[in-house]
């Protein structure tokens, strides 16, 4: 009902299929955010024709607004937001840690009052999985909790064991669902040996797929690149490996280039609704006076509806003009870029040229943005 098949190798990067009952998930993979049930300025069949394979649903948001058990009242997740194929939902800790107010951590799990309005929530193991079930997500993630970086060892190591402990908790909680998977989640920050000791731990317990969490969370590249160096070779080959909350273009390629099969970030869609456009040669800043007499797409190779029939110039207009249109076209642009990426890395590790795809797409960016009319 649920399983992962490795089918090709390039180094250490990696491309296979995760099939689930509700669609296959194309590896490496990049999963668009739809936080509040919606990936902001854009249908969900929009969405898909970008090549997406699956969403990122957001626990801590979705309980708060509208509810879990109100979404369960209108046939689950999938249903509510008119998206049939596979989602995944975070177990709510990160937002907790980064976005909720008063929030207290014991052994049991977090109390906190929401951003929102005030209103008092706990958050343990437990809930996250009942949560996580009413929503009717296919792939559930562990509850833990992730300290922001930098943080001493002490503190990292603390709250990585309280992490394994919980995810033992979300395991015994999930139970078996078939057709449904758990991921746990490795912690350690940039620190070797505790991400190893994690690792342990998380595969005695067991899971369908492991991700490698506490990464972009203010580490810089380069120590998020060295941890990538060695955390995913610590986790099991025959499971999916997911980089949590990236990223950037380069950053994915590294990632994927070091092992890791899945990411999600909000960036296409938060830039795309702030002007910023991802292209081949670097991102473009719509809002940029270069581009109100500009008659050419913003990329000449994408064939995204904002490339195919608008100009620069138009897309300077409405984003200055502060149209919808301008998020609804640049997002959709970015998500297009961010999938074809992904396409292109699955088609260079399945014919093993991954290192002269990574060259040209580095040259290319090296190059920046075609010059001004």
């Amino acid at each position: 009902m649920f399983s992962f098949d490795l089918q090709a190798t390039d180094g250490t990067a990696r491309t296979g299929v995760i099939r689930t009952p509700r669609g296959e998930i194309r590896t490496p993979a990049f999963m668009p955010v739809g936080t509040a049930a919606t990936v902001k300025a854009m249908m969900p069949e929009s969405v898909r024709a970008t090549g997406a394979d699956i969403l990122l649903g957001n626990t801590y948001h979705l309980m708060l607004r509208p509810g879990a058990e109100r979404i369960h009242r209108l046939g689950g997740l999938h249903r509510f937001m008119n998206w049939d194929r596979p989602i995944l939902t975070d177990s709510g800790g990160f937002q907790v840690m980064s976005l909720a107010e008063l929030r207290k951590l014991t052994e049991k799990g977090v109390t906190f009052r929401s951003h929102i309005d005030g209103s008092k929530h706990e958050l343990t193991p437990e809930r996250s999985m009942e949560i996580q079930k009413l929503l009717g997500s296919d792939i559930v993630m562990c509850f833990d909790e992730c300290p922001a970086l930098p943080a001493d060892d002490a503190r990292v190591a603390e709250s990585m064991r309280l992490s394994m402990r919980w995810a033992q908790r979300s395991r015994d909680a999930f139970g078996d669902r078939p057709g449904h998977a758990l991921f746990g989640i490795q912690q350690g920050g940039v620190t070797r040996d505790l991400r190893e000791e994690s690792a342990e731990a998380l595969t005695r317990i067991g899971f369908d797929g492991y991700a490698i969490g506490g990464l972009a969370v203010g580490e810089g590249q380069e120590a998020m690149f060295g941890v990538l160096d060695y955390a995913p070779g610590m986790l099991p080959e025959d499971r999916p490996r997911y980089l949590m909350g990236v990223g950037k273009p380069d950053d994915i390629v590294g990632a994927v280039k070091r092992g890791v099969d899945m990411m999600d970030c909000v960036l296409p869609s938060r830039s795309g609704r702030t002007g910023q456009a991802f292209t081949r040669r670097g991102v473009v800043n719509i809002k940029n006076a270069r581009h109100q007499d500009d008659p050419r797409p913003l990329d000449e190779q994408c064939t995204c509806p904002a490339c195919s029939n608008y100009s620069r110039a138009y897309l300077h207009h409405v984003f200055r003009s502060q149209e919808i249109i301008s998020s609804m076209l640049l997002t959709w642009h970015n998500l297009h870029y961010f999938q074809e990426l992904m396409d292109g890395m699955r088609g260079a590790i399945a014919e093993a040229r991954f290192d002269a795809w990574e060259e040209t797409f580095h040259a290319e960016r090296a190059k920046g943005d075609i010059e001004p009319i």
